[in-house]
């Protein structure tokens, strides 16, 4: 089968996006709004783009009568917005904030979900996430009907039962982050499993030297 994206209806162009692409990761997004009120919205069409400088990318598509969500909205204004990392613990509430509040509704306190001060930036972020991710707007990209965020990291606060001994990888046998197929069909990461290059295949691997190592030769 073949399919003209040119020519295919937006709603047909998700549904086949999303069916293939996946899983998702999924960032709960905790944001500040005028009135000082805690907004929390899930978001699938996000991911971590680069490290140096550490981006990560949000989508956000407006609402149906054309207007801007609440997360967006409170983005533009304050420049600031804390991604949270979803496990089977918060998968409950993670649902829950999904739903089309009013703006004066504290999401994540209808959710059951506490929440702590972040650090460098005005939001809060979840108490029980594996890790949040406070960032500032390095730029927003606006289409008709979606904005792209791009995000700088710069503060982020890991759940210590997630860490290894070492404090330099995760542990898989606590975090195991759950992310979105298609439709309401999701996926949790509780079956792991590692693939390495094969060791003959050094000899065919082009040199990635760091400028620091380019100068000593």
């Amino acid at each position: 089968m073949e399919f003209d994206f040119t020519r295919l209806p937006p709603q047909d162009r998700y549904r086949l996006l999303t069916n293939f692409v996946g899983p998702r990761p999924i960032a709960l997004v905790t944001t500040r709004s005028a009135g000082g009120h805690n907004n929390a919205a899930p978001m699938s069409f996000f991911n971590v783009f680069s490290q140096d400088p550490p981006i990560v990318i949000l989508g956000v598509q407006t609402r149906g009568d054309g207007g801007e969500k609440d997360t967006l909205v409170n983005i533009r204004r304050t420049g600031e917005f804390c991604v949270n990392m979803v496990d089977m613990e918060l998968a409950e509430g993670m649902i829950m904030c999904g739903v089309n509040f009013s703006p004066d509704v504290d999401e994540p306190a209808f959710a059951g979900l506490d929440t702590a001060p972040c650090r460098q930036i005005d939001a809060r972020y979840l108490i029980r996430t594996p890790c949040a991710m406070e960032c500032r707007v390095e730029r927003i990209i606006d289409y008709p009907s979606r904005a792209i965020i791009l995000g700088e990291v710069v503060e982020m606060t890991v759940r210590d039962d997630c860490l290894d001994v070492r404090g330099r990888y995760v542990n898989p046998e606590v975090y195991q982050p759950i992310a979105r197929l298609h439709a309401d069909n999701y996926i949790v990461a509780d079956r792991q499993f590692e693939l390495t290059k094969p060791a003959a295949a050094a000899q065919w691997e082009v040199a990635q030297l760091t400028p620091q190592k380019k100068r000593a030769t």
